[in-house]
C-alpha cells in the first residue's frame, strides 16, 4: 500500500478544530449542571467539533472546492423515567441553557418509559482509554489536493482509449473532536480524522456508455491506496463494464464481491440489532444460540483495532467495548445491544450504542479468481440497485450489475438484472467467503459465494 506523495507545503483546510478539548468539556459540563438545576433526575450531552475539505477534479479542471467547520450540541434530560431531548448548533453560554431548558421541558411532558435512562454506572468505560490510534490527521492543502485528484483522473484515462468522460475524482481530509459527558460521572472522548480518494470514470462503446468507480479511505495518508492505484482500478472497472448485457432466468450460484458483501453483513447487524428485535421487526427473532448461517462462517466484533474506522473504546452512551465472538461456525452468540433496547429485552448493553465496531468476518482460504472457480457456472455481482429487503420477514430481492460466469472463468458483463432469495436461506447457503479482504468501514468481509439464488434476466 502506497500512500500519495505530498510536499510540504502549508496546510489550510484542516489545520486545527475551531474549539479545544478544554472548552468542549466546559461545555459539557456547563450542560449537565444546568439540567440538574433545571429539575433533570439524570442527563447525558455530547459536543462536537468538526472540518475538513473536499477538492474535486473534473477533466483536470477543479470543478468544486468545498470547506465545513461543524459544531453541535445534544443534551437528553431525564426526569424519573421521563426523557427530553433537543440540540444545537450554537454553543454560546445563552444557547446552549436555552437548549438545556427545552429538552428540560419536553421531559416533563413526555410519558413515562421503563427502559428511559442512563447506562449502568459499572458499565460505564473507566479512563485512561486505549490509543486506538484514531487521529492521524492528514495535512493536504488546495493545491497538494489538485494535484492528487489530477493524478488519479490521468492514471484512470489512461487505463483504454474508451474511457472519455469522467465525472470526477476528490480527495478528502476531515478531523473531528467530541466529548460526551452523563450525570453518573463519565465524560470521555477522543479526536478521530478520515480521508479517502475516490474517482468515478465513464466509458463509451458502440454508443453505449458506462460508469464505475473506486476508492480508498482511512484514518490517515499512510493508509490510503495511491492516486495511481485509485485511477487504474476505477478505469478498469469501467470498461470491464463495456458490452454488458442480460443473462436468462434461472436458480444459480451468486458470488458477491467484497462491497456487496458487506452490505449483506450489515442485514444481519440490522436483524439481531436491539430496536428490531424489542419490536419484533426482525426475521431473525430469537435466534440466540440458533445456527443461522452456514457453519464456514465465524464473525467476531473488535473495536479496538488500531486505526480501524469502526474502532472504538467506548459507544456512544459511554459504555466499555470490548472484543467477542459473535457468530461460532455459524451459530449466533451474541446481539447488538444499546441500554434502551437490552432493558427492553431484559439483557445488558453489549457496547453497541451507535451500531456495530469493527466486525471480521473469518476469510476462507481461496481469493476471488479461486471462488470464481469454484462457483463453476453463474453471477457475480458488483453493484446492487434499489431497496429491496424485507428486515422483518427477509425476504430479498434487488436489481443487480455484475458478471456472467462460465466454465470458472469471467465470461461478459451482465447489467438489468433481479437477484431474489431469503436472507436465512442465503445466510445457510453460503459456500465459502474470499480472503480479498476490504476494511473500507466497520464490515472487513471479503468476497461471499452464495449456493443458490433466484435470477430475473431474459
Amino acid at each position: 500500500m502506497t500512500a500519495p506523495s505530498t510536499a510540504a507545503t502549508p496546510a489550510t483546510a484542516t489545520t486545527a478544530l475551531p474549539l479545544s478539548r478544554d472548552q468542549l468539556q466546559q461545555m459539557a459540563e456547563l450542560a449537565l449542571n444546568h439540567a440538574r438545576s433545571l429539575g433533570a433526575t439524570d442527563a447525558e450531552v455530547e459536543v462536537s467539533v468538526s472540518v475538513g475539505q473536499n477538492v474535486t477534479v473534473r477533466l483536470d479542471e477543479v470543478e468544486t472546492i468545498e470547506y465545513n467547520r461543524d459544531k453541535g450540541l445534544s443534551i437528553t434530560a431525564y426526569i424519573g423515567q421521563q426523557k427530553g431531548a433537543a440540540s444545537t448548533s450554537d454553543l454560546s453560554r445563552d444557547a446552549i441553557e436555552r437548549t438545556v431548558a427545552a429538552a428540560c421541558a419536553i421531559a416533563k411532558y413526555t410519558a413515562a418509559d421503563e427502559a428511559a435512562g442512563l447506562p449502568d454506572a459499572d458499565r460505564l468505560a473507566v479512563a485512561p482509554y486505549p490509543d486506538l490510534g484514531l487521529n492521524t490527521p492528514w495535512r493536504v492543502d488546495v493545491p497538494q489536493s489538485i494535484e492528487i485528484a489530477r493524478r488519479m483522473e490521468a492514471a484512470a484515462f489512461a487505463v483504454d482509449k474508451r474511457i472519455d468522460n469522467s465525472e470526477g475524482a476528490t480527495v478528502s481530509s476531515h478531523d473531528g473532536d467530541f466529548v460526551y459527558a452523563n450525570t453518573r460521572g463519565f465524560m470521555g472522548g477522543y479526536p478521530t480524522s478520515r480521508v479517502s480518494l475516490s474517482a468515478s470514470m465513464i466509458a463509451s462503446q458502440d454508443g453505449a456508455m458506462q460508469t464505475d468507480y473506486w476508492y480508498s479511505v482511512a484514518r490517515g495518508e499512510a493508509g490510503l491506496d495511491s492516486p495511481e492505484e485509485v485511477g487504474r482500478l476505477a478505469g478498469e472497472r469501467t470498461v470491464r463494464r463495456l458490452g454488458a448485457r442480460r443473462v436468462p432466468t434461472g436458480d444459480v450460484p451468486v458470488l458477491f464481491d467484497p462491497s456487496m458483501a458487506s452490505g449483506l453483513i450489515s442485514h444481519f447487524v440490522g436483524a439481531v440489532s436491539g430496536s428490531s428485535l424489542y419490536r419484533k421487526a426482525s426475521f431473525l427473532l430469537d435466534s440466540l444460540g440458533t445456527r443461522i448461517f452456514a457453519p464456514c462462517v465465524n464473525i467476531r466484533e473488535d473495536p479496538h483495532l488500531r486505526g480501524a474506522l469502526g474502532s472504538a473504546p467506548f459507544d456512544a452512551e459511554g459504555v466499555a467495548t470490548s472484543p467477542r465472538e459473535l457468530v461460532g461456525a455459524g451459530t449466533l452468540n451474541g446481539y447488538f445491544l444499546g441500554s434502551y433496547s437490552a432493558r427492553k429485552l431484559g439483557m445488558q448493553s453489549t457496547g453497541n450504542a451507535g451500531g456495530n465496531h469493527n466486525l471480521i468476518v473469518e476469510p476462507g482460504a481461496l481469493d476471488f479468481a479461486g471462488l470464481v472457480r469454484e462457483m463453476g457456472r453463474g453471477l457475480v455481482v458488483t453493484q446492487l440497485m434499489g431497496q429491496g429487503v424485507n428486515n422483518v420477514t427477509g425476504d430479498y430481492s434487488r436489481g443487480a450489475v455484475g458478471f456472467w460466469v462460465e466454465n470458472g472463468e469471467i465470461a461478459w458483463p451482465v447489467e438489468e438484472i433481479t437477484i431474489a432469495s431469503n436472507l436465512k436461506d442465503m445466510f445457510t447457503g453460503i459456500v465459502s467467503i474470499g480472503k480479498d479482504v476490504e476494511a473500507k468501514g466497520s464490515r472487513h468481509v471479503g468476497s461471499i459465494l452464495i449456493d443458490r439464488m433466484s435470477v430475473a434476466g431474459e
